[in-house]
C-alpha cells in the first residue's frame, strides 16, 4: 500500500510541476512581451530579465522530478 501512495504522489508530483511550470512561463512570456510593445527600447533588457525567469521557473519541474524518483525508490 506505501507503495502505491509514494508512486501516486510521485506522478501528482511531476504532473502538477508540469501544470505550473507551463502556466507560470506563459505568464512570463506575456507579461515580457506586454512590456516590449509598450516600451520597445527597453526590449533587450526586459529579454534578458525574461530569460533569467524562464530559467528560474524551469528549476521548479526539476527539482519535482527529483523529489518524485525518491519517492519511487521507497
Amino acid at each position: 500500500m506505501t507503495t502505491a501512495l509514494a508512486l501516486l504522489g510521485a506522478g501528482l508530483a511531476a504532473g502538477f510541476a508540469a501544470i505550473g511550470t507551463g502556466v507560470g512561463n506563459g505568464l512570463v512570456i506575456a507579461k515580457t512581451l506586454e512590456g516590449m510593445s509598450r516600451q520597445p527600447e527597453l526590449s533587450g533588457q526586459l529579454r534578458t530579465t525574461m530569460f533569467i525567469g524562464v530559467g528560474l521557473i524551469e528549476a521548479v519541474p526539476i527539482i519535482a522530478i527529483v523529489i518524485s524518483f525518491m519517492l519511487m525508490a521507497k
